[in-house]
């Protein structure tokens, strides 16, 4: 059969050829161009083991079905137990969906998620919902525990405005508590403020706060010993998995109580149960001062993780991913403290305004990298704990790919905007969502040998 009675090219029909094994996972013979005999050509599927398949909300929805189609699907015969976090499945199961989720993950101990969206006052009208919605991330976290660890990708082009950042500075938010769970109020006149503690047993604890001359404003937050212990399990075990030395930053010279808890707490775990194992490894764990651990991060040359309460993990992850380039190369795993449970998803958001362009039909260039790297972080996770070598190497080759893909100079938009600034960039610099994809699923065909 000639190519072009049904097929433009030998690309277009090996694609099709493609989609056929899938469905019936069937042996294709091709002929020798030489010795014109038929050889066997079983376009054989890398085995995976399970996954949680978390779907999401616009043009990240979008991408990650470009994703599965392209880069995943075609190439690992893999378990999927997919759970549809858009915000209209999620009103319609009142949440439970959410749930329901985060315990899968807990069973099968690898999650994959998609971006999604937190609903304001907006989102409700817009999507007509029964109530605003917590945060997705916040409900799986507060089921799964561990910590979130942003990472960044990166880029030789890609201009770092820190320039002497040569390697990732890895932040690990505990993502627990703190201002993120407090009481706060407008304190309407003058008064006294106390906090009091009432144990099941023994007696109250009670401390005056201030004492007001008129209006202001008060706040009490907490935190507990077990999640900050769940917290530095999770830190040590991610700092020795990359080989990099560990610093944890409170402020504890003015929250000598509180930020000296983590201090302590951290220490403690350190010296009964990891030292001997980052001495090993060649890497240490320190604490230090909050502003200090500022400006000894801007003077580095990366190469470390970060371990920071909520708020300052809060701060420090968007600041660093900015000092790498953008936002839309930066990794996001939740570690559970056992060390076995992992979540990945992308740093960023759901990319509403490109979404907006994408119902409109016209072009869009949206970055999937961080998403991509959302599903190697899982698949890498996966493949360590069944021990699987073919998709170790497999989910290693599709990050080489995207990095290499990027420095070849083939790119996104905001990419492009990295490298030469807004005015700048011209059509010809980079490639739009479908052809970007296009691009990175030809180049992993080739470094597959597909």
């Amino acid at each position: 059969m000639k190519v072009g009675s049904l097929f433009e090219s030998y690309e277009e029909m090996w694609d099709a050829l493609q989609e056929l094994q899938r469905e019936t996972s069937s042996t294709f013979y091709v002929r020798d161009s030489k010795s014109g005999e038929k050889a066997p050509r079983h376009m054989s599927k890398i085995r995976a083991g399970p996954v949680v398949d978390i779907l999401g909300d616009e043009m990240t929805r979008i991408i990650w079905d470009l994703i599965k189609d392209k880069l995943i699907l075609p190439f690992l015969d893999i378990e999927l137990h997919v759970y549809d976090l858009g915000i209209e499945n999620r009103d319609a199961t009142d949440d439970r969906v959410t749930v329901e989720c985060a315990e899968a993950v807990k069973k099968y101990n690898v999650g994959i998620k998609c971006a999604t969206i937190t609903p304001d006052e907006k989102r409700v009208e817009e999507f007509k919902l029964k109530q605003m919605w917590k945060s997705p991330n916040g409900t799986i976290r507060n089921i799964l525990g561990g910590t979130v660890f942003r990472e960044a990708i990166i880029c030789r082009n890609i201009p770092r405005l820190v320039t002497g950042w040569e390697k990732p500075i890895i932040i690990g938010r505990h993502a627990h508590a703190d201002q993120y769970k407090a009481t706060d109020f407008v304190v309407p006149g003058a008064g006294k403020l106390e906090m009091k503690f009432t144990p099941e047993s023994g007696q109250t604890i009670s401390y005056v706060v201030h004492e007001y001359k008129g209006p202001g404003v008060a706040l009490a937050m907490y935190n507990t010993d077990a999640s900050i212990v769940d917290f530095a399990h999770s830190s040590f075990k991610y700092a020795l998995g990359r080989k990099y030395p560990l610093y944890l930053s409170t402020k504890n010279t003015i929250l000598k109580k509180y930020d000296g808890r983590f201090k302590d707490i951290f220490e403690d775990i350190y010296n009964r149960e990891y030292k001997k194992d980052f001495e090993a490894a060649g890497i240490w764990y320190e604490h230090r001062l909050i502003d200090d651990m500022v400006a000894y991060a801007m003077k580095s040359e990366g190469g470390f993780v970060w371990a920071c309460k909520n708020y300052d993990g809060d701060v420090q992850s968007d600041s660093v991913a900015q000092g790498y380039g953008s936002l839309g190369l930066m990794t996001s795993v939740l570690v559970c403290p056992d060390g076995k449970t992992v979540e990945s998803e992308a740093a960023h958001g759901t990319v509403t305004r490109h979404y907006r362009m994408h119902q409109q039909g016209k072009e869009t260039s949206t970055n999937p990298i961080a998403s991509i790297f959302a599903w190697t972080r899982g698949l890498l996770h996966r493949a360590k704990l069944d021990g699987n070598a073919e998709l170790k190497n497999f989910a290693e080759t599709l990050e080489k790919v995207c990095i290499d893909t990027i420095e070849a100079g083939f790119m996104t938009k905001d990419l492009a905007i990295c490298i030469k600034g807004m005015n700048g960039v011209k059509r010809e610099d980079y490639l739009e969502t479908f052809a970007f994809m296009d691009k990175l699923a030809e180049n992993l065909r080739k470094a597959l040998g597909k």
